[in-house]
């Protein structure tokens, strides 16, 4: 379906694993100037082909890693060689720490801070002064049903993502005046198929990443507290579920939406 987003920059964060990568490939097959950032050169390089063979009118991989405040001016200036940003999509996130509140060590809490709200705040802040000065922009915030009921076992992530969302609600009341929207993707577990989804940096990696380890000996009551379930047949979001609510938000049919939440959840808030 043509969005009308042909041309259009778009910054993905975030962009070389699972999510990111989904809403990289999902611009691209929009015809847009795809902008991906992330720290994992070589799987960069698979999403820029990915995305150049999609039919993305331009696409370009930035190395960055965004707890790094010297990071957001860097991306920006590699986007514009493209052209003014018209679209964010802040998808970084990620958990340092896993286990009850109770038990968690004070100096973790800032890491799930830092890489799921710090990260967002910090590009909103270097590209919204080009969009209210040409009057127009999107913004797509990639929250987290963990945000909305609390995944249980991941409460610094949890409030992170919380956050991110009222984020979204203040500063869509704050830019609306400029023409610019601000909105918020809230998925539940997503999981891609395509191993060349996850990226070194992946929470997901079946080798390395986070979720490998993160409840390994946890007590089989407490992880079955963790579980939801919806009414359809299938557990898990896909990227490509959440890709396509963030490019339909990106574009100008959804211009008279902003500040809102949506969750891609499979009916597990239900």
């Amino acid at each position: 379906m043509n969005f009308g987003l042909a041309g259009k920059v778009v910054v993905i964060t975030g962009a070389t694993a699972n999510i990111g990568r989904g809403i990289a490939l999902e611009f691209a097959a929009e015809a847009a100037r795809v902008v991906a950032v992330g720290r994992d050169a070589e799987a960069g390089e698979r999403v820029i082909a990915a995305a150049r063979a999609r039919g993305a009118q331009q696409a370009v991989f930035v190395r960055a890693d965004l707890l790094d405040p010297a990071s957001a001016p860097r991306i920006l200036q590699a986007a514009e060689a493209l052209g003014p940003v018209d679209v964010l999509i802040n998808n970084v996130g990620g958990n340092v720490g896993a286990g009850f509140f109770a038990d968690s060590k004070p100096e973790t809490w800032q890491g799930d801070i830092d890489i799921t709200l710090m990260t967002t705040l910090r590009m909103t802040h270097i590209v919204l002064p080009g969009m209210i000065r040409r009057h127009a922009g999107r913004i797509v915030n990639i929250g987290s049903t963990a945000g909305i009921v609390g995944d249980y076992m991941l409460p610094v992530y949890s409030a992170a993502k919380a956050a991110v969302h009222g984020f979204t609600r203040v500063l869509a009341k704050e830019v609306g005046q400029h023409g610019i929207t601000v909105n918020c993707v809230a998925p539940y577990g997503t999981m891609a198929d395509d191993p060349a989804a996850f990226s070194k940096g992946s929470r997901f990696h079946p080798d390395h990443g986070f979720f490998r380890d993160a409840f390994a000996g946890t007590d089989p009551v407490d992880m079955a507290k963790r579980r939801r379930s919806g009414p359809l047949e299938r557990s898990l979001a896909t990227p490509e579920d959440v890709a396509a609510a963030a490019v339909y938000l990106a574009s100008d049919r959804a211009g008279f939406i902003t500040g809102q939440v949506f969750p891609v959840d499979g009916g597990t808030l239900l």
